[in-house]
Order: structure tokens, then sequence, then C-alpha cells
């Protein structure tokens, strides 16, 4: 069955324009709870509640408020910000083209498929064949949900990608915090640390190496609970000790270091089927 695609839009390259549709890239496999009355086990629901006219207020009666002022707001119509998005909501206008590696990380936000709507295969192939050659990402400003948004699309995987990002105000400084400028570093630790990293280098990222082991003990709790297994006390983690010295640590950790294993896949039934309906779940949850 094919993914179900977010929306469309259009990316404007030049006078080239490509329709396409965007789909989720990813979502979260985080265990979601309910949250129950204690005493009789029912689930709750939330209201809300207005605490000047003392009363439960309905989704219906409510409106945007902005506050410009303590406790003094300007009312907003949903109306108001839909006119102000305009033609832009459907168009990724593509901006620029840069190296990926001049890009900082910490500006990624989310991730996107693009694929090539109706009409669109030929300039959607053509972008992406030569983005992969050129080796350069492009910048565009896009529309999402109301909220404008910094974009950088890519070519991977044969197609290609969309990455909404953070705008430059919204990156938080990173001046004031102490990053140990202060320390000095004694002869040899810096080679030490070197060889700690080249011993646990790998060639490439593998992201089935790692696995969510804490969500897979609350999954197998769960299922023991919900069959009336009693459960054993879970082991107390084993303490660290403290590092008094920075090369005795180093030097220990080079002799007990192990190249990286590949994990294998641990079937588990039903935690792993849980876990795969939890995560499919979520991906369906965000349109």
């Amino acid at each position: 069955m094919p993914p179900h695609a977010l929306g469309s839009g259009t990316i404007s390259f030049g006078l080239v324009s490509i329709p396409i549709r965007l789909y989720t890239a990813a979502s979260s496999g985080n265990v979601a709870f309910n949250m129950l009355h204690a005493k009789c086990g029912s689930r709750i629901k939330q209201q809300t509640f207005c605490p000047t006219c003392n009363e439960t207020i309905e989704r219906s009666a409510l409106v945007r408020g902005y506050e410009y002022g303590k406790d003094q707001y300007v009312r907003v119509a949903d109306e108001e910000l839909k006119a102000l998005e305009g033609e832009a909501s459907k168009m990724i206008d593509i901006a620029e083209f840069v190296p990926l590696a001049k890009v900082d990380p910490i500006y990624f936000e989310k991730t996107y498929y693009l694929g090539a709507d109706k009409g669109g295969e030929k300039p959607y192939r053509l972008l992406a064949d030569a983005m992969e050659k050129s080796g350069q990402v492009a910048l565009a400003t896009f529309v999402m949900r109301g909220k404008e948004s910094l974009v950088l699309i890519r070519a991977a995987q044969g197609g290609l990608m969309l990455h909404t990002m953070y705008f430059a105000d919204e990156v938080r400084a990173f001046n004031e915090v102490d990053k140990g400028e202060s320390a000095k570093i004694k002869e040899g630790e810096l080679d030490l640390a070197i060889k700690l990293i080249d011993g646990l280098a790998a060639e490439d990222f593998d992201p089935a190496r790692y696995k969510d082991a804490y969500r897979e003990r609350v999954l197998e709790m769960l299922d023991k609970k919900a069959e009336g297994q009693e459960l054993a006390a879970a082991p107390a983690p084993a303490k660290r000790r403290q590092v008094i010295d920075l090369m005795d640590a180093l030097k220990e950790s080079l002799a007990a270091r192990k190249p990286p294993v590949k994990a294998t896949t641990k079937k588990a039934e039903p935690v792993a089927a849980r876990a795969a309906a939890t995560a499919k779940k979520a991906a369906g949850g965000r349109k």
C-alpha cells in the first residue's frame, strides 16, 4: 500500500515548475500512555475552563489571542492568518544552492520525502540528478500548516528529501555556554583521546546497529502486566566510578575498547509487533 501524502506543492527552479507531493519520512516510536483516574481506572477527559466566567468552554467558543502586554491580547481569526499565507503556501521557491557540508546540522528540524506529482516526473528527475552530480543542496521557503519555514532540499536515495529548518533568530547563541576553555590539557592526553576515537571509528553510519532498549523494556513490562504476570524488581544500574585522573581513564578505556559489533535483530513477540504498530499509528496521526 503506497504511503499517504501529507499534501502537495510546487518546486520553482528558475523557469521550471515541479509539482511534488510531501510524505512523512520518520515518526517517533515512543510508547504513548493515556491518563486514567486512579480511583476507577477510567480514562479522563480534558476540559477547557474559563476562571473569569467560572464555566467550561466548548472548542467552538475559543478564539486565538496574542499577548502583547500583561493580560492584554489581540484577537486573531483563523481566516485572517489564512489570508496572509496567499499563494506561497503551495510554492517552494528555490533561492540558492550551497554545498551540504556548509550547512550546520543545528538548523535541521524535520525530514520529509518529496515524490513527483502528476506531470512532474521529468523535471523532478532532472533536478534530483543534477543536484546529485553537482553535490549541491537547495535552500527555499515554504509555508506549512500556516507557518513559513526555511527548508533544505537535497538529493538522496535516488530522489529528493526536504528538511524543515530553524531560522537564524530561532537558534540560540552558544557563546554564553561554558565550553571548558580554561581547562589545561596535559601532554599526551589529546593523542590518547584521538586513539580512543580511532578505535571506535566505523566506515559508515549504520542506524540498524542501534535500538531503543528502553522502549523494548517498557513494552515487555506492559505485555507482562496485561497478562497478569508478576514483575521482578529491576536490577540497580551499575555505578560508574568517579574519574580522578583523565590520563589513567583514557589508558583504561584504550585497553578495554572493543570494535563496534553489528546488532542482531531480536525477534520478540508481541513486543516487536506492538512497537511496529505504535510507530505506524504515530505516522498515521501526523497529517
